[in-house]
C-alpha cells in the first residue's frame, strides 16, 4: 500500500477566525475562506482544513477535547485506495465519497480518509551551507540568509496522536504498511508508511484516554535556518513559543513548537532522517536526553556590550 503521508488535517474549532489568522501568519497560504472556515495550504497543496466544531460536514467528534476531526492520507494509486478499502472492509464500514475520499475510523476512534494524491511535485532547492573541505555548495556571492528571505511551510509532514493503547492503535496502522522506524519505550512508535521514506508521518504517545486526541502537527521547510527564520517571525507576531528551536535525535529534525488556539501544538520542522527496509528500528527510554541533541530559547535580539533585555 503506497501511503505517501497525511495530504490534510480537517478541524473543527470555536474560533475560527482565529484559527485561521494563527495557520495564515504561520506560512500557510489561505484558500477558499468563508465565515464558515476553509482551506490553508503549503507550497505543495498539502494544508489543513478549519471548520466550527459544529458544522454538519464534519466527522462526528471524539468524547474528549479533541479538535481534530478527520486526517486525510495522500496514496499513489488507485491499487493502494482498493487494497485499503479490502483490508478495513474486514472489521468495519468504509465509504468512498463524492470527493472520491475513502473514509474509515481507525481502532482509537480517529476518523480517517484515503485519496489519491493532489500534492503537487516541489522542484526547489534545500537549504546549503559552505563547509571545510567540502566541495563548493552555494555559489560566490551567494548569501546564506537575510532579512527577507522567503520561509514558507512546504509540505504536511507529520502528525502525532495521544493514545490510550500504543501497541493496539500501532497494530492498527501495520496492517495498512506502516513500520516503526524508531520507539519510545512504553511511549509509542514513529510510523512511517510504504510511500515515503521519512522518518515518521505518524507518532503514537500513550496517555490516559481523557487525554486522547493530537497532540501536535508540523510542515517541513527549506532547512533548519528557515525554521529559525519562520519561528523568529511567528513569536514576533506574538504566538507563544512552547518548544524550541533544537533538533531532536530520533528523526534528526530541527523543530520549534509553538501553542496554537486549536488545541494542539503546531511545529515547524526540517531536515528529517530517511530511511528504507535496509533501516534496524531503535529503541530508547522517554526524556530530555532521548528527545533533542540541544535545545534553545528564544530570546529578543540584543547587541554585544551589555546583558539580554531582562523580562
Amino acid at each position: 500500500m503506497k501511503i505517501i503521508g497525511p495530504d490534510y488535517l480537517v478541524f473543527g474549532v470555536d474560533n475560527v477566525d482565529a484559527c485561521v489568522q494563527y495557520l495564515t501568519d504561520y506560512g500557510l497560504k489561505p484558500g477558499k475562506l468563508d465565515e464558515a472556515g476553509g482551506y490553508l495550504e503549503a507550497l505543495d497543496g498539502t494544508g489543513i482544513e478549519i471548520r466550527h466544531r459544529d458544522d454538519p460536514r464534519l466527522p462526528k467528534a471524539m468524547e474528549t477535547a479533541n479538535t481534530l476531526r478527520e486526517t486525510v492520507y495522500g496514496v499513489a494509486d488507485e491499487a493502494t485506495l482498493q487494497a485499503i478499502e479490502a483490508e478495513l472492509s474486514k472489521d468495519r464500514t468504509v465509504v468512498r465519497g463524492e470527493d472520491g475520499v475513502l473514509r474509515a475510523v481507525d481502532d482509537m476512534g480517529f476518523a480517517l480518509g484515503f485519496r489519491i494524491t493532489l500534492r503537487r511535485p516541489l522542484a526547489m532547492p534545500g537549504e546549503i551551507n559552505n563547509a571545510p573541505g567540502a566541495e563548493l555548495s552555494r555559489a560566490i556571492n551567494s548569501l546564506g540568509a537575510s532579512d527577507d528571505m522567503p520561509a514558507l511551510p512546504r509540505s504536511l509532514s507529520h502528525v502525532v496522536y495521544f493514545v490510550p493503547d500504543h501497541a493496539k492503535a500501532e497494530a492498527f496502522y501495520t496492517r495498512l504498511g506502516f513500520v516503526c522506524t524508531d520507539r519510545f519505550v512504553d511511549t509509542g512508535p514513529f510510523l512511517r508508511p510504504a510511500g515515503t521514506q521519512d522518518h515518521h508521518t505518524l507518532f503514537l504517545i500513550q496517555t490516559p484516554p481523557f487525554m486522547k486526541g493530537i497532540e501536535h502537527f508540523t510542515f517541513h521547510m527549506g532547512g533548519p535556518t528557515e525554521v529559525m527564520i519562520a519561528g523568529t517571525r511567528f513569536v514576533e507576531k506574538g504566538y507563544e513559543s512552547f518548544w524550541g528551536p533544537g533538533r531532536h535525535q530520533l528523526g534528526s529534525n530541527w523543530f520549534w513548537y509553538f501553542n496554537s488556539p486549536m488545541g494542539c501544538h503546531v511545529e515547524y520542522d526540517a531536515d528529517m532522517d530517511l530511511h528504507d527496509e535496509r533501516w534496524t528500528a531503535r529503541v530508547a527510554p522517554p526524556g530530555a536526553d532521548n528527545s533533542q541533541y540541544f535545545l534553545f530559547h528564544y530570546q529578543e535580539k540584543w547587541a554585544p556590550g551589555g546583558p539580554p533585555p531582562k523580562h
